[in-house]
């Protein structure tokens, strides 16, 4: 028959008065501390929280559009939630801009002549190989990251007329609501020198063409006229200190 011997294990912690006779002579190490549990502390109660700007402004439009029903009775809250979410969604659509894509002849109707109404359109027209397209192109591309709430697109000219002739290359085209509001034909359209400056300041002659998503109180064509003659005149005096500083270098 199998011996069985039984551990009696007390409770944790517990000591004899003969263990703590023998840790006081240092027979013994000294008894380790009892075991306590963390207090406990209840998970926060989200919809107890207090609401304030900061609270909605750590929310994804997602989320704004469900708390629709739930701020009726806070009319300041209610009214922040519909400020933030048309600032989020004004944001996401100047995003989708900011660069000098380039399309074919298949999309030019979807990109284009279909684009938002409230958006300006710039097509250049231009081919491979042509000085004067190149130049244009690189103007385009600083113009299309500076303005990104205007929309720049770029298309070889024969895609999006046959037999155009190379003689008008390159060609800006200027779209809103779907029509084309002005049109211009070879480099010297933009002066004697082209610039990215100069090609911003031809091109909101007539509307204001060029918008940087910024300015929308004053969407104005004399407002734009104004921030275009600002950043000219920043890029001049820029250029400037950097050769004052090249010179004073070199000496």
């Amino acid at each position: 028959m199998a011996d069985y011997h039984f551990v009696y294990k007390d409770v944790e912690g517990a000591s004899t008065q003969w263990d703590d006779i023998q840790r006081k002579l240092g027979n013994l190490p000294p008894k380790p501390p009892v075991f306590k549990p963390d207090p406990f502390e209840p998970a926060p109660d989200l919809d107890s929280a207090s609401k304030d700007k900061s609270w909605i402004d750590e929310k994804t439009e997602e989320e704004l559009v469900d708390l629709e029903d739930d701020l009726d009775d806070d009319r300041f809250l209610e009214e922040y939630r519909k400020k933030r979410l048309t600032e989020m969604r004004e944001a996401a659509k100047i995003s989708k801009y900011g660069s000098l894509v380039p399309i074919s002849g298949s999309d030019f109707v979807r990109e284009v002549s279909q684009a938002p109404q409230d958006v300006w359109v710039v097509v250049i027209l231009y081919k491979e190989g042509f000085p004067e397209c190149g130049l244009l192109l690189q103007c385009l591309e600083e113009l299309a990251a500076k303005y990104p709430a205007t929309k720049f697109v770029k298309i070889i000219s024969t895609d999006c007329i046959p037999n155009y002739p190379d003689r008008n290359l390159p060609t800006l085209l200027v779209y809103n609501n779907g029509a084309v509001k002005a049109n211009y034909v070879g480099l010297h359209s933009f002066g004697r020198r082209c610039t990215p400056e100069g090609v911003a300041l031809v091109l909101c002659q007539s509307d204001a063409v060029l918008n940087d998503g910024q300015s929308r109180s004053d969407p104005s064509r004399n407002a734009v006229l104004e921030g275009v003659r600002r950043r000219f005149i920043e890029k001049v005096v820029t250029e400037h200190e950097d050769q004052c500083d090249d010179g004073s270098s070199s000496d």
